[in-house]
């Protein structure tokens, strides 16, 4: 795939700011499926992109930004509600999020099961205070993959 461009306008990323970006790169890569892509750095700050391993057809990015002046300050931007979504294959998955969340002291909603087409959710904290949802039975991946003949 070298010399790979885009040939078409897609959704490539989400940006949040973050008040540690080390922190926030370690609780991302421990608690979520998401993996370090890189960093970049200039006098401004510096920041992280995330993203799933190997996802090579339809790159999709977390951008973790630290701007210098914010240093250690959190600003929440996902929050009480609004969320990031990460869509597990196992019911276990969604527990053992929770459970690894309890022991950090960053869960934010107790595993449930809520009616479809949500599924089975629980949801987490970042060092930001920004939600982490993680689901499973949610079918968001198998729906969209339908509508345009993938699954």
């Amino acid at each position: 795939m070298p010399g790979a461009r885009l040939t078409e306008a897609r959704w490539t990323h989400i940006a949040l700011p973050s008040s540690d970006l080390d922190a926030a790169v370690e609780f991302y890569t421990a608690m979520t499926p998401l993996v370090l892509v890189s960093t970049h750095e200039d006098e401004h700050g510096r920041n992280a992109w995330l993203s799933n391993p190997g996802q090579v057809e339809t790159p999709f990015v977390l951008v973790l930004v630290e701007f210098a002046k914010d240093k250690g300050r959190p600003c929440p931007q996902l929050t009480p509600f609004a969320h990031l979504g990460m869509e597990v294959p196992r019911r276990e998955d969604v527990d053992e999020a929770a459970r690894l969340a309890r022991e950090r002291g960053c869960l934010h909603w107790e595993p449930m099961p809520l009616p479809p087409p949500v599924g089975y959710v629980c949801a987490l904290k970042d060092p930001d205070g920004n939600v982490v949802e993680i689901s499973h039975d949610q079918k968001v991946y198998e729906e969209v993959r339908s509508l345009w003949g993938g699954g």
